[in-house]
Protein backbone atom coordinates (compact mmCIF):
# COMPACT_ATOMS: atom_id res chain seq x y z
CA UNK A 1 0.00 0.00 0.00
CA UNK A 2 1.30 3.28 -0.97
CA UNK A 3 1.68 6.28 0.96
CA UNK A 4 -1.70 7.98 -1.10
CA UNK A 5 -3.99 5.13 0.02
CA UNK A 6 -2.72 4.86 3.49
CA UNK A 7 -4.30 8.65 4.20
CA UNK A 8 -7.09 7.88 2.47
CA UNK A 9 -10.55 8.16 4.98
CA UNK A 10 -12.13 5.42 5.67
CA UNK A 11 -14.99 4.07 3.63
CA UNK A 12 -18.99 2.60 5.14
CA UNK A 13 -20.12 -0.33 3.66
CA UNK A 14 -22.04 2.27 0.64
CA UNK A 15 -18.89 3.66 -0.20
CA UNK A 16 -19.34 6.86 1.81
CA UNK A 17 -16.69 8.45 3.92
CA UNK A 18 -17.57 7.93 7.95
CA UNK A 19 -18.44 10.29 9.70
CA UNK A 20 -15.15 11.43 12.01
CA UNK A 21 -15.56 9.61 15.24
CA UNK A 22 -15.44 13.34 17.73
CA UNK A 23 -12.58 12.99 19.86
CA UNK A 24 -12.87 12.02 23.43
CA UNK A 25 -12.43 15.05 25.74
CA UNK A 26 -9.84 14.93 28.28
CA UNK A 27 -10.73 13.88 31.76
CA UNK A 28 -10.42 17.05 33.42
CA UNK A 29 -13.22 18.46 31.16
CA UNK A 30 -15.63 15.82 32.12
CA UNK A 31 -18.38 16.26 34.61
CA UNK A 32 -20.87 15.16 36.29
CA UNK A 33 -23.32 15.53 39.26
CA UNK A 34 -21.95 12.96 41.24
CA UNK A 35 -18.41 14.70 41.22
CA UNK A 36 -17.22 14.80 44.32
CA UNK A 37 -15.13 18.45 45.48
CA UNK A 38 -11.68 18.04 46.79
CA UNK A 39 -10.83 20.85 49.74
CA UNK A 40 -8.09 23.01 48.33
CA UNK A 41 -5.54 22.53 50.85
CA UNK A 42 -5.94 18.67 50.98
CA UNK A 43 -2.51 16.90 49.94
CA UNK A 44 -2.37 13.63 47.55
CA UNK A 45 -1.17 9.86 48.76
CA UNK A 46 1.10 8.07 46.25
CA UNK A 47 1.10 4.47 46.79
CA UNK A 48 4.23 3.35 45.89
CA UNK A 49 6.02 -0.02 44.93
CA UNK A 50 9.83 -0.36 45.88
CA UNK A 51 10.43 -3.80 44.06
CA UNK A 52 11.86 -7.22 45.37
CA UNK A 53 14.49 -5.98 47.39
CA UNK A 54 17.34 -4.64 45.00
CA UNK A 55 17.52 -0.81 45.55
CA UNK A 56 18.23 -0.46 41.81
CA UNK A 57 15.01 -2.20 40.45
CA UNK A 58 13.27 0.92 41.69
CA UNK A 59 11.49 2.53 38.49
CA UNK A 60 11.92 6.53 37.49
CA UNK A 61 8.22 7.55 38.25
CA UNK A 62 8.82 6.17 42.00
CA UNK A 63 12.22 7.81 42.29
CA UNK A 64 10.65 11.15 41.33
CA UNK A 65 7.07 11.16 43.70
CA UNK A 66 9.72 9.66 46.53
CA UNK A 67 11.80 12.49 46.25
CA UNK A 68 9.22 15.10 46.09
CA UNK A 69 7.66 13.80 49.19
CA UNK A 70 6.71 15.43 52.40
CA UNK A 71 6.47 12.23 54.50
CA UNK A 72 7.59 8.74 53.35
CA UNK A 73 5.38 5.86 55.30
CA UNK A 74 7.55 2.78 54.57
CA UNK A 75 7.57 -0.96 55.25
CA UNK A 76 10.03 -3.40 56.72
CA UNK A 77 11.37 -4.70 53.65
CA UNK A 78 12.30 -1.80 51.70
CA UNK A 79 15.95 -1.17 51.15
CA UNK A 80 16.88 2.02 53.17
CA UNK A 81 19.01 3.41 50.17
CA UNK A 82 15.07 3.86 48.36
CA UNK A 83 13.71 5.65 51.75
CA UNK A 84 17.81 7.61 51.34
CA UNK A 85 15.84 9.30 48.05
CA UNK A 86 13.45 11.37 50.59
CA UNK A 87 14.79 14.86 50.54
CA UNK A 88 16.58 15.69 53.87
CA UNK A 89 13.13 17.87 55.27
CA UNK A 90 10.73 15.10 54.65
CA UNK A 91 9.98 13.36 57.39
CA UNK A 92 10.02 9.61 57.53
CA UNK A 93 7.85 7.14 59.14
CA UNK A 94 8.33 3.12 59.87
CA UNK A 95 5.04 1.17 59.72
CA UNK A 96 6.85 -2.22 59.22
CA UNK A 97 5.15 -5.52 59.57
CA UNK A 98 6.68 -9.28 60.79
CA UNK A 99 4.85 -12.13 61.91
CA UNK A 100 3.31 -11.70 64.99
CA UNK A 101 4.96 -7.98 65.65
CA UNK A 102 3.21 -4.91 63.89
CA UNK A 103 4.31 -1.84 64.08
CA UNK A 104 0.98 -0.02 63.20
CA UNK A 105 -2.10 -2.35 62.81
CA UNK A 106 -3.36 -2.15 59.41
CA UNK A 107 -6.86 0.13 60.20
CA UNK A 108 -3.94 2.44 61.72
CA UNK A 109 -1.72 2.87 59.04
CA UNK A 110 -4.94 3.54 56.65
CA UNK A 111 -6.02 6.52 59.41
CA UNK A 112 -2.46 7.80 59.50
CA UNK A 113 -2.39 8.43 55.73
CA UNK A 114 -6.14 9.98 55.67
CA UNK A 115 -4.58 12.29 58.80
CA UNK A 116 -1.25 13.08 56.98
CA UNK A 117 -3.48 14.18 53.09
CA UNK A 118 -5.77 15.96 55.02
CA UNK A 119 -2.94 18.14 56.68
CA UNK A 120 -1.88 18.70 53.11
CA UNK A 121 0.81 16.85 52.58
CA UNK A 122 2.73 15.04 49.89
CA UNK A 123 2.50 11.51 51.18
CA UNK A 124 4.60 8.50 49.75
CA UNK A 125 3.76 5.21 50.95
CA UNK A 126 6.61 2.66 50.57
CA UNK A 127 5.87 -0.62 49.90
CA UNK A 128 8.43 -3.84 48.47
CA UNK A 129 7.08 -5.17 45.13
CA UNK A 130 4.10 -4.46 44.02
CA UNK A 131 1.52 -2.59 46.04
CA UNK A 132 -1.71 -4.38 44.26
CA UNK A 133 0.21 -8.39 44.74
CA UNK A 134 0.22 -8.99 48.51
CA UNK A 135 1.00 -5.51 49.97
CA UNK A 136 -2.60 -4.84 51.27
CA UNK A 137 -2.54 -1.84 48.84
CA UNK A 138 -5.93 -1.74 47.71
CA UNK A 139 -7.43 -1.70 51.34
CA UNK A 140 -5.24 1.66 51.87
CA UNK A 141 -6.65 2.91 48.94
CA UNK A 142 -10.59 1.93 49.47
CA UNK A 143 -9.99 4.29 52.84
CA UNK A 144 -8.59 7.30 51.17
CA UNK A 145 -11.37 7.10 49.03
CA UNK A 146 -13.71 6.81 51.80
CA UNK A 147 -12.15 10.14 52.70
CA UNK A 148 -11.94 11.81 49.32
CA UNK A 149 -8.39 11.88 49.41
CA UNK A 150 -6.48 12.00 45.83
CA UNK A 151 -3.83 9.10 44.93
CA UNK A 152 -1.67 7.71 42.59
CA UNK A 153 -0.39 4.19 42.50
CA UNK A 154 3.20 3.69 41.09
CA UNK A 155 3.48 0.04 40.12
CA UNK A 156 6.61 -1.69 41.05
CA UNK A 157 8.54 -4.86 39.34
CA UNK A 158 6.58 -7.51 42.47
CA UNK A 159 8.69 -10.18 44.31
CA UNK A 160 7.58 -12.51 42.00
CA UNK A 161 8.88 -11.45 39.00
CA UNK A 162 12.10 -9.97 39.88
CA UNK A 163 13.24 -12.58 42.17
CA UNK A 164 12.51 -15.68 39.65
CA UNK A 165 14.36 -13.46 37.35
CA UNK A 166 17.58 -13.05 39.57
CA UNK A 167 17.22 -17.19 40.20
CA UNK A 168 16.99 -18.21 36.71
CA UNK A 169 13.52 -18.84 36.70
CA UNK A 170 11.32 -18.06 34.26
CA UNK A 171 7.44 -18.38 35.46
CA UNK A 172 6.36 -19.52 31.73
CA UNK A 173 8.04 -21.45 29.20
CA UNK A 174 6.11 -23.12 26.50
CA UNK A 175 7.30 -26.18 26.92
CA UNK A 176 6.48 -26.50 30.95
CA UNK A 177 4.47 -23.64 31.83
CA UNK A 178 1.11 -22.20 30.24
CA UNK A 179 -0.14 -20.45 33.56
CA UNK A 180 0.95 -18.64 36.99
CA UNK A 181 -0.53 -18.71 40.00
CA UNK A 182 0.20 -16.14 42.87
CA UNK A 183 -0.82 -17.24 46.27
CA UNK A 184 0.03 -16.24 49.69
CA UNK A 185 1.36 -18.73 52.46
CA UNK A 186 -0.12 -16.78 55.44
CA UNK A 187 -3.32 -15.57 55.25
CA UNK A 188 -5.54 -13.42 57.21
CA UNK A 189 -6.50 -15.47 59.42
CA UNK A 190 -3.30 -17.34 60.19
CA UNK A 191 -4.46 -20.39 58.22
CA UNK A 192 -3.19 -22.28 54.84
CA UNK A 193 -6.36 -22.75 53.77
CA UNK A 194 -5.65 -22.50 49.89
CA UNK A 195 -7.29 -24.19 46.73
CA UNK A 196 -5.25 -27.10 46.99
CA UNK A 197 -6.47 -28.70 44.12
CA UNK A 198 -6.15 -25.70 42.03
CA UNK A 199 -2.98 -25.12 42.87
CA UNK A 200 -2.08 -28.57 42.29
CA UNK A 201 -3.51 -28.77 38.67
CA UNK A 202 -0.60 -29.53 35.59
CA UNK A 203 1.46 -27.45 33.58
CA UNK A 204 1.69 -24.57 35.40
CA UNK A 205 3.76 -22.44 37.81
CA UNK A 206 2.99 -21.56 41.37
CA UNK A 207 4.46 -18.82 43.17
CA UNK A 208 3.84 -18.52 46.90
CA UNK A 209 4.35 -15.29 49.62
CA UNK A 210 4.73 -15.84 52.87
CA UNK A 211 4.91 -19.40 52.85
CA UNK A 212 8.36 -20.51 54.72
CA UNK A 213 6.63 -21.54 57.89
CA UNK A 214 3.97 -23.38 56.30
CA UNK A 215 6.58 -25.10 53.49
CA UNK A 216 6.16 -28.80 55.01
CA UNK A 217 2.06 -28.19 54.92
CA UNK A 218 2.58 -26.96 51.49
CA UNK A 219 4.14 -29.69 49.79
CA UNK A 220 2.40 -31.95 52.15
CA UNK A 221 -0.92 -30.99 50.43
CA UNK A 222 0.10 -30.34 46.63
CA UNK A 223 1.35 -33.63 46.21
CA UNK A 224 -2.17 -35.15 48.43
CA UNK A 225 -4.48 -33.38 45.35
CA UNK A 226 -1.99 -34.73 43.09
CA UNK A 227 1.30 -33.36 42.13
CA UNK A 228 4.16 -35.86 41.88
CA UNK A 229 6.63 -35.71 45.15
CA UNK A 230 9.02 -35.65 42.27
CA UNK A 231 8.06 -32.05 41.04
CA UNK A 232 10.81 -29.98 41.06
CA UNK A 233 10.90 -26.94 43.60
CA UNK A 234 12.59 -23.83 44.85
CA UNK A 235 12.63 -21.53 47.19
CA UNK A 236 14.62 -17.78 47.60
CA UNK A 237 15.52 -16.06 50.35
CA UNK A 238 16.09 -12.29 49.84
CA UNK A 239 16.18 -12.91 45.92
CA UNK A 240 17.84 -9.96 44.04
CA UNK A 241 20.24 -8.86 46.69
CA UNK A 242 23.54 -9.97 47.46
CA UNK A 243 22.16 -11.68 49.64
CA UNK A 244 20.39 -13.96 48.02
CA UNK A 245 20.16 -17.77 48.41
CA UNK A 246 18.17 -20.10 46.51
CA UNK A 247 17.57 -24.09 47.28
CA UNK A 248 16.35 -26.03 44.75
CA UNK A 249 14.26 -29.16 45.14
CA UNK A 250 11.70 -31.51 45.02
CA UNK A 251 8.44 -31.06 46.94
CA UNK A 252 8.97 -34.19 48.54
CA UNK A 253 12.71 -32.64 50.20
CA UNK A 254 12.16 -29.37 49.83
CA UNK A 255 10.94 -28.76 53.79
CA UNK A 256 14.12 -30.59 54.89
CA UNK A 257 15.99 -28.48 52.37
CA UNK A 258 15.47 -25.45 53.91
CA UNK A 259 15.74 -26.63 57.34
CA UNK A 260 19.18 -27.70 56.80
CA UNK A 261 20.00 -24.31 54.79
CA UNK A 262 18.48 -22.71 57.79
CA UNK A 263 16.99 -20.09 55.83
CA UNK A 264 14.77 -17.41 57.12
CA UNK A 265 12.14 -14.54 55.66
CA UNK A 266 12.21 -13.25 53.36
CA UNK A 267 11.57 -15.95 50.82
CA UNK A 268 9.71 -16.75 47.83
CA UNK A 269 8.65 -20.38 46.64
CA UNK A 270 8.34 -21.54 42.96
CA UNK A 271 6.79 -25.35 42.34
CA UNK A 272 6.64 -26.20 38.78
CA UNK A 273 8.83 -27.63 35.79
CA UNK A 274 10.27 -24.29 35.14
CA UNK A 275 12.56 -24.54 38.02
CA UNK A 276 14.30 -27.26 36.00
CA UNK A 277 15.67 -24.73 33.82
CA UNK A 278 17.70 -22.71 36.47
CA UNK A 279 20.55 -24.86 35.99
CA UNK A 280 21.01 -23.46 32.61
CA UNK A 281 19.29 -20.09 33.00
CA UNK A 282 20.59 -19.23 36.58
CA UNK A 283 22.73 -15.83 36.00
CA UNK A 284 23.05 -14.25 39.15
CA UNK A 285 25.65 -14.63 41.39
CA UNK A 286 26.21 -12.37 44.38
CA UNK A 287 29.70 -11.76 45.25
CA UNK A 288 31.29 -12.35 48.07
CA UNK A 289 32.23 -9.47 50.46
CA UNK A 290 29.21 -7.52 48.16
CA UNK A 291 27.78 -4.62 51.01
CA UNK A 292 24.75 -5.64 51.71
CA UNK A 293 21.32 -4.01 50.57
CA UNK A 294 19.95 -3.84 54.18
CA UNK A 295 15.54 -3.26 54.86
CA UNK A 296 15.25 0.49 55.91
CA UNK A 297 13.92 -0.88 59.40
CA UNK A 298 17.61 -2.02 60.30
CA UNK A 299 19.11 1.82 59.15
CA UNK A 300 18.46 4.79 61.81
CA UNK A 301 16.51 7.30 60.73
Amino acid sequence: MDEDKRREPPLSAGGRIRDAVPARPPLYAIGGAGATAIAANVGIVYLVGAGPGNPELLTIRAANVIARADVIVYDRLVAREIVALGRPGAQRIYVGKARSNHTLPQHEINALLVRLAQDGKHVVRLKGGDPFVFGRGGEEIEALVAHDIPFEVVPGITAATGIAAYAGIPLTHRDCAHAVTFVTGHLKDGTMNLDWPALARPGQTVVIYMGLLGLPILCRELVAHGLPPTTPAAIVQQGTTAQQRVVVATLADLPGRAFDARLAPPTLIIVGEVVKLRDKLGWFHPEPGRAAVRPASLAAD
